[in-house]
């Protein structure tokens, strides 16, 4: 079906940080299927692993116990604020469930009461993203993504991303007749939205109100979690922790995997409520395990702040050649955004052209460019990747 507005390129088969498409061009990439693929393209370690867990079992239903799950729950629970984890595909249905669990902590622990139009309410950011189904896109806060498919879900309202005062003037409207809202669900770091990171303080005080009231503050962490930041999780830039965290993306390094990861205290699924035929099963847990190792293995972790740090530079460099095109750089470790004027090309006119100079990105944004390259990326591919990214600049800003 035509739900993607796709480049005119086919890509056939990568390594570590480059792909070739299907006339044997190479490409530097800077995407890594948006902010997936982890160990990059074609990994050593993780080929072996999951070829021998073809070996052995690939999936089972969650009827059963799975070894393979419970030691990936057991790897993100011991390295992290979070106890208990529920396993499915994809960032969207991780989400799914948060909104499920917001739901009923509105019900069961907030007492909320449904009828009258009434009914648990989640608090949001605007230029938010989370995803792609009903409710996830109704909690995206961004009104492009709405059209076409109202009416959307009850129960969602938005507020300014980092803005505390329009969050405690949202929070004490909705409340004012008392309890309403479950929950406050935030990106630590927006990147669809335009890669806006979180504030300290906002997110300070937004904890504080939650804990005040009893509602959950839950993070999406669907594309800054697993190392993206330079931390494990996003959370860990903010010093706030979190109720319930939502992952995908990095988590499989390419195999599809998602996870909601919640506090016990606020685990209020019972059996039967909630469930994936797909999720959690023995070889995307088994990719998940891989990733979670190779990070601690090779150290990723303190080489994605070295690289976060060169390319913040190496960009910054470039806005202070070109400073009528561009604006500024700003983002947390390898998930950066390079803002540009608008007087410049648009964001996805710098992609296009900079895929022509075998170099690929993608937008965040009208006004965006967003890099989200394999954490194993190098130094010289990061410089090699903004000389072409200037030329592709220079080619379309003329």
């Amino acid at each position: 079906m035509d739900t993607y507005a796709r480049f005119p390129i086919s890509l056939t088969r990568g390594r570590g940080v480059w792909v070739w498409d299907s006339n044997g061009k190479r490409y530097l990439d800077c995407v890594a299927g948006i902010a997936v693929c982890t160990l990059g393209h074609s990994d050593g370690r993780l080929k072996r692993a999951l070829s021998r867990q073809l070996g052995k079992l690939q999936h089972v239903s969650n009827l059963y116990r799975i070894p393979e799950q419970e030691e990936l729950a057991a790897a993100i629970t011991a390295s992290s604020c979070l106890d208990r984890v529920f396993f499915c595909n994809s960032g969207a249905e991780a989400n799914e469930a948060a909104i499920k669990l917001a739901r009923k902590h509105g019900h069961t622990v907030r007492g909320i009461a449904t009828g009258d139009g009434k009914a648990p309410l989640i608090l949001t950011a605007q230029a938010s993203f989370h995803g792609r189904t009903l409710a996830a896109v109704t909690a995206t806060g961004q009104p492009k993504y709405h059209q076409g498919f109202e009416p959307m879900v009850q129960g969602f309202r938005y507020f300014p991303y980092n803005d505390t005062a329009a969050f405690e003037a949202l929070l004490a409207t909705c409340e004012v007749e008392g309890p309403r809202v479950a929950a406050v669900l935030l990106e630590p770091i927006q990147g669809e939205g335009g890669v806006h990171p979180g504030n300290r303080a906002f997110f300070r005080r937004v904890r504080e109100l939650c804990d005040a009231h009893n509602i959950l503050l839950i993070f999406d962490e669907v594309q800054i979690g697993v190392g993206r930041s330079g931390q494990l999780w996003g959370y860990e830039q903010l010093g706030v922790e979190p109720d319930a965290i939502t992952l995908a993306k990095g988590l499989g390094g390419g195999i599809p995997i998602g996870a909601l990861a919640v506090k016990a205290s606020v685990d209020h699924f019972r059996p039967g409520e909630h469930a994936s035929t797909f999720g959690g099963n023995p070889f995307a847990c088994r990719a998940g395990l891989t990733v979670l190792a190779e990070l601690e293995r090779r150290d990723l972790l303190s080489h994605v702040q070295r690289m976060g740090a060169l390319l913040q530079e190496l960009l910054a460099q470039l806005v202070s050649r070109h400073p009528t095109l561009l604006e500024g750089v700003r983002g947390w470790g390898l998930l950066q955004g390079l803002v540009l004027r608008e007087e410049a090309p648009s964001a996805p006119d710098i992609v296009k052209a900079a895929m022509g100079q075998g170099l690929l990105l993608v937008p965040a944004g009208p006004r965006v460019v967003r890099f989200v390259p394999p954490l194993v990326i190098q130094p010289r591919h990061l410089r090699l990747a903004v000389d072409r990214l200037e030329r592709a600049l220079l080619s379309r800003g003329r």
